[in-house]
């Protein structure tokens, strides 16, 4: 049954990633309207595949990289739709939808494989752990998008050649407010989603911190987010460099959370995840 929703998800994703690039094309308020309409559809049924993925597994959802890509992209529309409320940026779905997509579309191609459940993974603190680590990455992502968006908008005012873009992208100080107000949620998120894992590894393991690979990258991507908070916050960062550093470290956390999985041995590796 769980399958049917994985795949009406993915159908509705789609459908609102092409509703998004035709607003982006067209402008038009009423492409806009529906595909938010049917982007939140699609989220609603991606819970429900992740609520029966918790219940018929007995844990989060995330052991294996299926999992995860799936959980990644719902925790990025869950960002997009809170951040949304604030700001109201229509054109950002056709940035934001298409990569949530994109995310699920890897997903799909994966074969479901069996996982060994451990008494650790029913822990009180795996839930806690999983949804703030994975909520303060699909802000990041948000961050890494407004970043990018930045860019393409600045590149169009200096260039003087104000493209198709200009009119649909919003303005420069909107932007970069976002990207700053992304980066304070996501880091936040993160410096929870570090502390509950740490209590998660010391009741498992008698230790809260091992240097297993995964846990030094998770330490590495928060002071990379934390200079970039601290460039802001005390040295003023402002626009195009706030862009550019908030886009690398976004790479940074994506070696993270895939790259150092499959390169690099560790109890957080999917494969002794998976308890194989």
């Amino acid at each position: 049954m769980d399958i049917v929703f994985f795949k009406l998800t993915l159908l509705l994703y789609l459908i609102a990633t092409a509703g998004f690039l035709l607003f982006i094309i067209k402008k038009d308020k009423k492409v806009g309207y529906w595909s938010h309409r049917i982007l939140f559809a699609g989220f609603i049924l991606n819970s429900i595949y992740l609520a029966l993925g918790y219940y018929k597994l007995g844990a989060v959802p995330v052991l294996n990289l299926k999992g995860s890509l799936s959980f990644f992209s719902w925790t990025i529309l869950a960002a997009y739709i809170v951040l949304q409320v604030k700001f109201r940026i229509t054109v950002l779905g056709s940035f934001v939808v298409p990569f949530s997509a994109f995310l699920m579309m890897i997903s799909s191609t994966i074969p479901i494989s069996a996982i060994t459940v451990r008494p650790i993974f029913k822990s009180f603190w795996l839930p806690l752990h999983v949804a703030t680590s994975f909520l303060g990455d699909g802000i990041f992502a948000i961050a890494f998008i407004a970043g990018v968006m930045y860019l393409i908008q600045e590149h169009q005012i200096k260039s003087k050649r104000l493209g198709a873009f200009y009119s649909r992208l919003p303005s420069l100080n909107i932007l970069d407010s976002l990207n700053y107000h992304a980066i304070s949620y996501g880091f936040v998120l993160l410096t929870i989603g570090m502390i509950t894992g740490s209590i998660m590894a010391q009741g498992a393991h008698g230790s809260y911190w091992r240097w297993d690979p995964k846990e030094v990258w998770s330490l590495i991507t928060w002071l990379c987010y934390a200079a970039l908070l601290h460039q802001r916050m005390a040295a003023g960062w402002r626009g195009r460099r706030s862009a550019l550093m908030s886009i690398g470290c976004f790479f940074i956390l994506i070696f993270t959370f895939i790259g150092v999985n499959f390169l690099m041995e560790g109890y957080h590796s999917f494969k002794s995840l998976e308890g194989n």
